[in-house]
């Protein structure tokens, strides 16, 4: 993990680098046992200015990310950094017709996403992270 953050952030510029085929961010939030900062990789999707949809995908596993777990528990501690760019987000997490949009807006540019589905029966939360 430290690679690819290490990697990430030697981007130059405000543009996302794209890894295995699909545009990342990097999110940090807040332990929710720790109370220590944790920073992911993930694929970032931008929604409209300002704004990224992640999903907590965990690869089809059949339990949530930790990174989620973390943003749940302090959604007032969660940054994204987009290439060069750290913003504090606000997470949003998406429901119905909304939520579907979002997915499949995510699988259009990243394929994988869709096969995560058929891999767990839990509901994948889709999170928009807006600029606070």
């Amino acid at each position: 993990m430290r690679g690819q953050l290490s990697r990430y952030r030697k981007a130059t510029g405000p543009t996302q680098p794209v890894m295995m085929g699909m545009p990342t961010v990097l999110l940090t939030t807040i332990g929710s046992r720790t109370g220590t900062e944790h920073t992911n990789v993930l694929g970032g999707f931008q929604d409209g200015d300002d704004a990224w949809i992640v999903v907590a995908s965990n690869s089809g596993a059949s339990t949530h990310p930790h990174w989620f777990i973390n943003m749940a528990k302090n959604p007032d501690q969660v940054w994204l950094e987009v290439g060069n760019r750290k913003l504090k987000v606000q997470p949003m997490l998406l429901k119905g017709p909304q939520r579907e949009a979002a997915f499949a807006k995510v699988v259009a540019t990243s394929p994988r996403y869709g096969g995560y589905r058929k891999k767990t029966d839990r509901e994948i939360p889709i999170v928009r992270l807006k600029a606070a």
